[in-house]
């Protein structure tokens, strides 16, 4: 099969597409066919990680390092994210059937920036949404199980106002959405292409960042979401109600990939209260240029890669 593999850290020339060998479920895995990937802050973050780069601390990046490989990713195929349909099953798979359209996240495993990907059948995996393309699927999953994770973990469904601090991202537009979903009063922060967006998402008020200092506003938030990593906690104490939470992608903790997470978002889809927000859609030969346009920092939404082409061939 054909897969983009990453054999060094670097910009996205390092990406290279191969023939490789196709993958073959082991016994509580599914096979599945890739029709649609997603490259988000974190896929470029990951192809790039070098010891120069400011976007991680040096820490984190030793860390990452010692996980993920020293020279280059153990795992050669990255792409966390994918839609397709199951192909084949492992003896002990026994919640997906060939056939089954799905989507997911890979998590450490990888794989969606191939033809062809194995996961197991209790990761985060799940049918995908009956109403949603699969590049429409592959557009929900990262931005969808972020936001779920850190608002739902800040107590979302016990809050009335929510700020969000970066609402044009993956994670950002996902934020919106689900706050909204929630019945909660939604204040967002963009840069001023992102303000009409984010209002068409249902926010309630958007201010631009580069008009507005944010820790000056008159109002406190029983949450403040910060979804870009860039608003820390000290700047947000006098706009933050007594007892309220704070919460961002910017430190160590880092979203679970439960299944439950994707069904939810696959029935939020299907009941019209989440939009799969797609800024530029990308063919699978075309991986590399995905990969630049995300590392200009200004896409809105999520970048996707379709294999529709190279399906149907």
């Amino acid at each position: 099969m054909k897969a983009y593999i990453c054999e060094k850290y670097g910009p996205p020339e390092v990406l290279k597409l191969a023939e490789v060998e196709k993958p073959r479920p082991k016994k509580n895995e599914v096979l599945i066919k890739v029709e649609a990937t997603s490259v988000n802050s974190g896929d470029v973050r990951l192809r790039a990680l070098r010891v120069d780069d400011g976007a991680l601390g040096s820490v984190a990046k030793i860390v990452m390092r010692i996980i993920i490989g020293f020279r280059g990713p153990r795992k050669k195929v990255l792409g966390a994210v994918l839609s397709g349909v199951v192909k084949d099953i492992g003896a002990e798979v026994d919640k997906f059937k060939v056939g089954d359209e799905v989507f997911a996240m890979t998590g450490m495993k990888f794989g969606g920036f191939a033809e062809y990907a194995t996961l197991s059948q209790n990761k985060g995996i799940s049918l995908k949404p009956k109403k949603a393309s699969f590049e429409e699927a592959a557009a929900i999953p990262f931005g969808g199980t972020t936001a779920l994770y850190f608002l739902y973990k800040a107590g979302i469904a016990k809050s009335k106002k929510v700020l969000i601090y970066g609402s044009t991202g993956a994670v950002g537009t996902s934020a919106v959405q689900i706050a909204k979903s929630e019945g909660v009063n939604v204040t967002a922060v963009s840069g001023p292409d992102g303000i009409e967006l984010t209002k068409s998402l249902g926010a309630d008020i958007v201010y631009d960042y580069k008009k507005q200092d944010i820790s000056e506003l008159n109002e406190q938030f029983d949450i403040i979401f910060d979804a870009v990593g860039k608003f820390s906690k000290d700047k947000c104490k006098d706009i933050l109600k007594d007892g309220g939470s704070y919460v961002t992608v910017g430190g160590l903790d880092v979203a679970n990939e439960a299944q439950s997470s994707m069904k939810l978002l696959a029935d939020m889809f299907d009941e019209g209260k989440l939009e799969a927000v797609i800024d530029k859609t990308f063919s699978f030969n075309e991986m590399v240029e995905a990969h630049r346009y995300v590392d200009t920092g200004q896409k809105m939404g999520n970048v996707v890669v379709s294999l529709e082409h190279q399906n149907k061939a």
